[in-house]
């Protein structure tokens, strides 16, 4: 019968000889046998338990979770409740991960804007971002519209071309208008603007939104709290009241 040191199973299984007798101490891997001088010997069934502790231990599950799945009658079945446990636990760490990580995005967007970041505008980062997926909302809606009335004008065009028939085009003129009229209400009734130097919120006039300079992000704007003229950084919301 083989029989293994404590540096030996310890080198086999890739931990250290420390770890392998903090596990002899907790009573993870107990010894099959002393040597005359009072070494400690395993056997192969110990170096097989080890591996799987440390298999186990890899995979997240804490000792104690160890202990009980090695002491059980029935191992594989209270493996796979702690596996599953486990999962939804890695389920919930990658959530959390991942929100962490929208809102590094989220304040990085934010300085690359150019607006000036406070204290308070950080603490109130899960909302930005909210609304930054409602405003992505708000413009694949108008992408929506925008490819309808592309569509109903085009549709126009070739029948007057192909079939020199024109008053379908005639016909989905007052559409696409009415249409283009609602898409830029929508617009503008969905949107505000924070000033980088008030760091307050507004709504421009129609107008002067629809003919500003702007980026896919921004438009330069004057705003209507303290008067200065810069690049805004647009927003999801409506002022209260409306």
């Amino acid at each position: 019968m083989s029989a293994y040191t404590t540096g030996e199973v310890a080198k086999l299984c890739g931990v250290s000889v420390r770890t392998v007798q903090f596990y002899d101490a907790k009573g993870l891997l107990k010894p099959t046998a002393l040597s005359e001088g009072g070494r400690r010997l395993y056997s192969l069934a110990d170096l097989t338990r080890l591996r799987l502790i440390c298999v186990l231990k890899s995979i997240g599950l804490s000792l104690d979770s160890i202990m009980g799945i090695l002491s059980s009658e029935k191992p594989e079945a209270v493996l796979k409740l702690l596996l599953d446990e486990q999962e939804l636990e890695i389920g919930r760490e990658i959530q959390t991960m991942e929100k962490r990580r929208e809102t590094i995005r989220g304040v990085r967007e934010t300085i690359q804007t150019g607006l000036a970041l406070s204290i308070e505008s950080i603490a109130d980062m899960d909302s930005i971002m909210d609304e930054t997926k409602k405003l992505k909302g708000l413009h694949g809606v108008m992408l929506v519209i925008g490819m309808a009335m592309s569509g109903l004008q085009w549709f126009g065009i070739i029948l007057w071309i192909v079939k020199s028939v024109w008053w379908p085009f005639a016909a989905c003129l007052p559409l696409v208008v009415l249409l283009g009229i609602y898409v830029t209400r929508l617009y503008h009734q969905n949107t505000l603007y924070l000033c980088p130097e008030c760091g307050k919120r507004f709504r421009p006039a129609m107008k002067e939104m629809l003919w500003a300079k702007h980026t896919p992000k921004t438009r330069k704007l004057t705003c209507v709290c303290c008067g200065k003229k810069g690049w805004c950084v647009e927003t999801y919301g409506r002022i209260e009241g409306e």
